[in-house]
Formats: structure tokens, C-alpha cells, sequence
């Protein structure tokens, strides 16, 4: 039973979030960043294109890990490394590329345009 948040964001930095479970999200399982899904599951229309996640204590997935394990890897740049100078490397905990049950965030890029109601202001409540 997997359980997932997605966040789907669209190229002008528009995002929004939802939550997957059981039977929505057991369609993400196995999947790899880079893969692109149908936006139905999170009713749009188009594709989802998946470019990274997280799991549940905050390890964040990298591209070219392959695999769905944790495991310690020596970098020297990119996705899960930040503030090294010219020729530095540090060994990081990192999650492989592929979805499994563990992985509690999946990030989306959406082809298309999200519109995102927004709450109304107090001030028309009250009117």
C-alpha cells in the first residue's frame, strides 16, 4: 500500500500538491525520473514528466543512481550536495532513480498550464 504526495509544477513556477493512495499510487511504483505519465491521475490533461522526489526522513532521489536503495555516494556536485568549493567531494546518503514504497514525495513537471483557484480574502467573507 504506497502512498504518495505529488507536486506538479508547471514552467512558469506555478505548483500545487496532492495526495495519491492505494491504488493511484501503486501506478507510480517502479517507475524512474525521466519517465513521463498521463495527468489524469491528478485530473489534468497531458503529461507528467517525473523529475525527482524524496522519501519519508528527507533523502532526496538523483538521476543517475540507478535503483530504488539508499546508499552512500561520493559527489561533487548536482542534486543532494549543496556549498562545495572548486574540487571538493563529499560522500552523501542519496536514493536511487527508481519509485518504490519508501519514497514519500514524487516532483512533476506538468506540459500544459495549471490554474490554481485561490482562497477568498477575508474581507469577502464577511460580505
Amino acid at each position: 500500500m504506497a502512498n504518495f504526495k505529488l507536486t506538479v509544477s508547471d514552467k512558469k513556477g506555478k505548483s500545487q500538491s496532492k495526495e495519491l493512495k492505494d491504488k493511484e499510487a501503486n501506478v507510480l511504483v517502479g517507475l524512474h525520473i525521466g519517465n513521463e505519465i498521463d495527468a489524469a491521475i491528478v485530473g489534468l490533461a497531458g503529461k507528467l514528466k517525473i523529475t525527482g522526489g524524496s522519501d519519508k526522513s528527507g533523502i532526496p532521489m538523483r538521476d543517475d543512481i540507478y535503483g530504488s536503495a539508499r546508499k552512500p555516494v561520493l559527489l561533487s556536485k548536482g542534486v543532494g550536495l549543496k556549498n562545495v568549493e572548486k574540487g571538493e567531494r563529499r560522500r552523501r546518503l542519496i536514493r536511487g532513480n527508481t519509485i518504490s514504497e519508501e519514497i514519500y514525495q514524487i516532483n512533476c513537471a506538468y506540459d500544459g498550464e495549471l490554474k490554481i483557484e485561490q482562497a477568498p480574502k477575508e474581507e469577502e467573507k464577511k460580505a
